[in-house]
């Protein structure tokens, strides 16, 4: 039977390869391109178990593959805990204030009018949310600060990543 840190640690090699892919495609680059540009001389293959979470990264990997892509680590690094919703009490959020405004959960209908009023301030309707900010929502809605971190991590922007 696997243990809970087996689990979790699957899922984060998982999710940080569904990222890597992510960004991968958004740059409009094959396998085959991106491994040509890595110092490191990996194969598809290899590149190809990172994006399926078979095989795990090492950090220096990780960077090295940013790198290539043009993307900093910390914000793939984000955005992949953000989707798994995992590790939400440390990370800054990214929340899409569209999508959010888009939603009609009864329990987080007051999270309407600060979404509407956070837009006017992002045109864009991206914005961060530090964890003092979501716990700070979280007493105004009246829920726990992981219910509420559970709920918005839904609204990540699909945006492409820089």
């Amino acid at each position: 039977m696997e243990s809970q840190a087996d689990v979790s640690e699957k899922m984060l090699s998982r999710v940080i390869g569904e990222e890597l892919r992510r960004a991968r495609e958004a740059k409009g680059w094959s396998r085959a391109q991106l491994v040509a540009t890595l110092p490191s001389g990996i194969g598809d293959r290899t590149l190809l178990s990172y994006e399926h979470g078979t095989r795990h990264l090492t950090v220096l990997r990780f960077i090295e593959l940013c790198d290539a892509l043009g993307v900093a680590a910390p914000t793939l690094l984000g955005h992949a805990l953000q989707r798994a919703r995992i590790h939400l009490q440390n990370l800054v959020l990214q929340i899409d204030l569209r999508h959010l405004l888009n939603d009609w959960s009864e329990k987080f209908r007051p999270m309407h009018q600060w979404a509407r009023n956070k837009l006017n301030e992002n045109p864009d309707g991206v914005v961060e949310l530090p964890p003092s900010s979501v716990r700070e929502l979280a007493i105004f809605v009246g829920c726990t600060y992981q219910e509420l971190a559970d709920y918005l991590a839904r609204f990540i922007p699909e945006e492409q990543l820089n």
